[in-house]
């Protein structure tokens, strides 16, 4: 089993900008990668299995909501540690950060966020400590990028809300305790429900065959005829404004995210480099190569910045969609990038379960579609600094 030997870099001394705090959460979840995750990860990918053991690790270095209030279980850390820890995960593996993302961002933001305080004790302890896991349902089989028009829905019944349709490409379904769900009612309003694991009716049947996210389980929501109490129903907001304010946390978290993913890839092309002998001498010392190295490095730089920045905004109260969408497009696109570069400085062992940088390469294959495609960010880009949205 290989050491897992990855050095951070930080070019342009961004430690700096960081509190004591910043750095002891950035560690800690760096540490707990190295011991936890790097040695298994590998062969949980070539199973095609998320490993559940992991998850008390993940709640135990505040993965799971950390800016969620203490009152709730959260640890109550602000948006740049929240980032950091993305980052850290995701260094580690793309699907285990999806894990923590969907039920930090897409699971226990909502139920804090809209739900009312019986929901909040309820739900949140459980869910931050990992005794609960949650998935988010909002994507549909023929509705992906255009959320509003989904088919899914409920009838109020008197006592209970009947809900009938179909989820897919949702990450956590096959293990989920809860899942919330965006449904419309009966007039078209789409509103949450937390639909709870064993509701007569409800499935969550796993995809496979995935080349991509491996070590991350997925699965479709199956709604037949559930009967949904209904003080399961997201009280405090309605509208596709709603789950579109759980993506902007959750794409929040990918900006960070992606930056781990390119400095592992950097980071193990820097060392391959050094080490492997061509020509009587290190390829490190090739021009070509260091031009790919020189320019992974500049661009993760500049996430490094971007996010840093996106960071304070967040923790202002200021940061906009459309600021986080930049980011999220950005530093995705930065890091397929990377690790494609990467890969070529390896060589062929570049594609070897050796080493981590063909895993990236296929997890950024999803994370650069989901939450948005690459192609939508821009469209949203488009729409803020024109103010014609291209969509319709």
């Amino acid at each position: 089993m290989k050491p897992d030997l990855f050095q951070a870099p930080d070019y342009y001394n961004l430690d700096e900008l960081l509190t004591d705090e910043h750095k002891l959460v950035r560690d800690a979840a760096r540490e707990w990668i190295k011991r936890e995750v790097s040695p298994i990860i590998e062969d949980y990918a070539q199973k095609a299995e998320f490993p559940t053991q992991i998850i008390k690790g993940l709640a135990d270095i505040g993965a799971f909501g950390p800016y969620i209030p203490t009152e709730y279980g959260g640890a109550g850390l602000d948006q740049i540690s929240y980032g950091l820890i993305m980052q850290e995960i995701e260094r580690g593996d793309s699907g285990v950060r999806s894990t923590a993302s969907v039920q930090s961002s897409l699971v226990m933001y909502p139920i804090w966020k809209y739900g009312n305080e019986e929901q909040r004790l309820n739900y949140l302890p459980k869910l931050a400590s990992g005794e609960m896991m949650g998935c988010f349902g909002l994507t549909e089989p023929n509705y992906g990028s255009d959320p509003g028009s989904m088919i899914t829905h409920f009838e109020d019944k008197g006592d209970y809300y009947l809900l009938n349709g179909a989820k897919m490409w949702i990450s956590n379904a096959p293990f989920a305790d809860i899942a919330i769900v965006w449904a419309k009612d009966e007039a078209g309003r789409i509103h949450g429900l937390i639909v709870e694991r064993g509701m007569e009716g409800f499935s969550t049947p796993e995809t496979h065959n995935k080349w991509s996210l491996r070590a991350s389980a997925t699965g479709e929501l199956i709604f037949d005829n559930v009967k949904v109490p209904k003080e399961n129903l997201l009280p405090n907001k309605s509208g596709l404004s709603a789950p579109l304010g759980c993506l902007d946390s959750a794409r929040y978290g990918i900006a960070w995210g992606a930056i781990g993913a390119a400095m592992d890839c950097y980071d193990t092309a820097l060392r391959y480099a050094k080490e492997r002998i061509q020509f009587d001498k290190p390829i490190a010392g090739m021009q070509l190569q260091q031009k790919k190295l020189a320019e992974m490095i500049t661009e993760i730089t500049k996430a490094q910045l971007l996010t840093w920045r996106l960071g304070v905004l967040r923790n202002e109260g200021k940061a906009t969609t459309a600021q986080i969408s930049m980011a999220k497009r950005n530093n995705v696109n930065m890091a397929i990038t990377i690790a494609r570069e990467a890969r070529q400085i390896l060589g062929g062992m570049g594609i070897s379960g050796e080493y981590s940088i063909m895993r990236h390469i296929m997890n950024l294959e999803s994370v650069i579609t989901y939450e948005g495609t690459h192609d939508i960010h821009l469209l949203i880009t488009g729409m803020d600094i024109t103010g014609i949205s291209a969509f319709k």
